[in-house]
């Protein structure tokens, strides 16, 4: 047996330039195919580096701050955005001669110097990073290392600020690394998107491992009848057989690993989804990848001994029972069948559920998708075997699949797999990502821009109104500087604590942002209530802001600094900021109050842009960093989504796209080797004045005809397939026409495969195809 299996091997190496051709396009497809289950065996080392440095980067938590000493230092978050890409930035000063530096930099860098990620380095040496490099005024330095990155193109910064203080800072810290926070669990919808993106982005793979392992089939099965003719039985002749394939195989195995090796190189330049890793993380579980080492050789072996079966090997020729017998369909309706049955198992779920049982319904997935795959070569041969008639390229190619079509359906097979289960992928986001947004109440309308700092200036405002009106594309600023405010003396019978209010001085524009003011001018003050008078917040302000009465602008526990509210102050209704929090509280001008009473107010401001100017935000962005780079910008939204949601929907994507390149590699090279076994054929009606144009078209037409047949199974298993995840999680389908850009994938591909298979069907229509040794 061993002597067989290496007699099959020696074929696969031998036997010329065809030999080593057919050898060459085995291994090729299986490494495609190895390559991309090493990638996905890569993923949990790739979330695995990406979590252990994040954490290692983050702040030591601690509730009081760490003491002083010459090991700590003041921070404060100075993160921002650009064009929508985020930028982390932190802002430190150390307080003694041995603060420790963050993961991945050498020292700290000196005052008005930053060290950068590699990424942002070369964001701000371009010209794109002009408004960027604007809004960041430190020398650079030095460079972030891997270890302080969570993937290499993020852009990242650390600089020294000398006028931070205990004031402006967020905190007092002694070290990095030891703020490990507890994840939130994940929601079972996300756990289902994840399972059955698994199985969508799999199966492809492993119907093209198996394809490849049937390149060069017609010439294999003429070389085992002159076996036959010198003396092999049928058993030798299979063992023969398996082990050609068995050599494929493993050099398929060699093959995917150098092209993963090599692949992984340049892990760092390539962000798909916005997602991207360096080359150290991508590296395979060990017990995926030996699974993988298994399972690829295995399935060659399993592929082309089930292909014998259809096959008689005789000393004189090869016979194939297809030939006289339909195929069946009865037990691929039965993979399907099984499916479906396995899929309810998991019953409904809510959005707030976190465990699920995932094993019915990958299991499910999986046979579905399965049974249709098997579906479409029974499903090819039952309509071309009907077509009749047409152009001349028509009916070459119809007469070519009606003799054998069972090499374009498993050409086929990946497309059908990987767009139905896009199809059902589609649905499931489509129907739940309402589950995963919510409205923020925010009004962009009146504000595309909020900006905060938690300890404001009293001249804040005025501050914020000048720069950002001078900024271009700035077309409205707000700002009001916001305070607490308490009742004077100690809590009274009932109370845990004095009843305390909010306290807003801002000019008569701004405060029209948070009430709904019958007039105003400067030395005014307002009462507004949240909820007409009959809220928590207005019980809270009718024991503490009385026309007349005193307040203290003092927290508990300080000496009291009284303000009386004016007897002539007007009540009115408060109205929600464009950030959707409703005001309450007092309203006062600056003429009414001096600001510099206040106890550590809060700045506040909200700035409209004009869509029309380029580049408004990132202008409206720098004037804020240049009033305090630690004021804190947010876009106005009206909806949220989750980030959880997002991360996965990337990470999906992603890896489709990767699939959808595989699937284009894999009709490309089946169709390659199926010219390959035709190229006498060619030759014989080229010789016969038959015009290339004509058998060009008839190519086309015999992927086009698979893959159309191919795309309505798939859309009719996709959309059945969604339906049901759906009615799983107790969904509806929000759209059932989400398989149209499917189609259109499908379609492309049919193009490009047809243009890049044109030069080697010229090259195999020459007269030397006649050629016979």
């Amino acid at each position: 047996m061993i002597r067989d299996l290496l007699l099959g091997a020696r074929f696969a190496v031998t036997g010329g330039r065809p030999g080593w051709a057919r050898t060459v396009l085995t291994a090729l497809g299986v490494g495609f195919g190895v390559t991309l289950l090493l990638v996905a065996a890569s993923v949990p080392s790739i979330l695995e580096g990406r979590d252990t440095r994040h954490q290692a980067r983050d702040l030591t938590s601690s509730e009081s701050g760490a003491p002083r000493s010459d090991r700590s230092f003041l921070y404060a978050d100075a993160s921002t955005l650009f064009h929508d890409r985020p930028v982390r930035g932190l802002l430190l000063r150390p307080d003694g001669a041995h603060a420790p530096a963050p993961p991945g930099v050498a020292a700290l860098p000196g005052p008005g110097r930053m060290v950068v990620s590699p990424a942002l380095d070369r964001l701000l040496a371009s010209p794109e990073g002009a408004l960027l490099k604007e809004r960041l005024p430190y020398g650079i330095t030095g460079r972030i290392g891997d270890a302080g990155l969570v993937g290499p193109s993020e852009l990242v910064y650390y600089a020294h600020r000398a006028a931070l203080t205990d004031a402006t800072a967020d905190g007092r810290g002694a070290g990095f690394g030891h703020n490990v926070g507890v994840d939130r669990p994940s929601s079972a919808f996300l756990l289902l998107l994840i399972v059955v993106a698994c199985v969508v982005l799999l199966l492809p793979v492993l119907v093209f491992v198996a394809t490849a392992a049937r390149f060069g089939g017609e010439q294999r099965d003429r070389r085992l009848a002159a076996l036959r003719l010198v003396g092999a039985d049928i058993a030798m002749t299979r063992r023969i057989a398996a082990g050609e394939a068995l050599a494929g195989a493993l050099l398929g195995l060699l093959v995917g690993t150098g092209l993963f090796a090599l692949a992984r190189r340049f892990a760092g330049r390539v962000t798909v989804w916005d997602v991207n890793a360096f080359p150290a993380d991508v590296v395979p579980v060990p017990a995926l990848a030996a699974l993988v080492a298994v399972v690829v050789p295995l399935c060659a072996v399993v592929v082309t001994l089930a292909a014998l079966r259809a096959v008689v090997i005789e000393p004189l020729g090869v016979a194939r029972h297809t030939a006289s017998r339909p195929r069946r369909v009865w037990w691929r309706l039965l993979l399907v069948a099984a499916g479906l049955a396995l899929l309810p198992v998991g019953g409904p779920v809510a959005l707030a559920e976190t465990t699920w049982e995932m094993a019915p319904v990958a299991g499910g997935a999986l046979l579905v998708l399965t049974g249709v795959t098997t579906l479409l070569p029974w499903l090819i041969e039952t309509v071309v075997r009907r077509l009749r008639g047409g152009p001349v390229p028509w009916q070459l190619a119809v007469r070519r699949l009606q003799l054998g079509s069972g090499t374009a359906a498993r050409a086929v097979g990946g497309i059908v797999v990987a767009a139905a289960g896009a199809i059902a992928l589609q649905m499931l986001f489509g129907a739940i990502q309402s589950d995963f947004m919510r409205p923020t109440n925010m009004d962009s309308a009146r504000a595309q821009l909020s900006m905060r700092l938690d300890r404001g200036q009293p001249d804040a405002p005025r501050e914020v109104v000048r720069e950002l009106s001078a900024a271009r594309g700035v077309t409205g600023v707000a700002a009001t500087l916001e305070a607490s405010v308490r009742r004077p003396g100690p809590p009274r019978a009932g109370e845990d604590f004095a009843p305390t209010t909010s306290l807003t001085v801002a000019d008569c524009p701004s405060l029209r942002e948070l009430g709904r003011l019958p007039s105003c001018r400067d030395g005014d003050v307002f009462i507004a209530r949240s909820h007409g008078g009959d809220g928590p917040d207005d019980a809270y302000l009718a024991r503490t802001a009385r026309p007349g009465a005193p307040v203290d602008l003092r927290d508990e526990g300080e000496p009291p600094l009284l303000w009386r509210v004016p007897a002539d102050a007007r009540t009115v209704e408060g109205r929600p900021d464009p950030m959707g929090w409703t005001a309450f509280g007092i309203l006062a001008t600056p003429a009414a109050i001096d600001a510099g009473r206040l106890g550590a107010p809060a700045l506040t401001a909200w700035a409209r842009l004009d869509p029309a100017v380029p580049d408004a935000e990132e202008h409206a962005r720098n004037a804020a960093a240049r009033i305090s780079p630690t004021m804190r910008v947010d876009t106005v939204r009206n909806m949220e989504r989750d980030e959880r949601f997002t991360n996965v929907g990337r990470g999906v994507f992603a890896a489709a796209t990767l699939t959808m390149a595989l699937v284009a590699v894999s009709l490309l090279v089946s169709m390659v080797e199926q010219l390959r076994d035709r190229r006498r054929l060619l030759s014989t009606l080229v010789a016969f004045g038959t015009r290339r144009s004509t058998l060009a078209w008839s190519v086309l037409w015999q992927t086009a005809v698979p893959v159309a047949l191919g795309m309505v199974l798939a859309v009719a298993g996709g959309l059945g397939l969604g339906a049901l995840l759906l009615a799983l999680i107790g969904k509806r389908v929000a759209d059932w026409w989400v398989f149209w850009p499917v189609a259109g994938v499908g379609a492309g591909l049919v193009a490009a495969v047809t243009l890049l298979s044109l030069p080697p069907l010229w090259r195999l229509m020459r007269p030397d195809g006649l050629r016979t040794e």
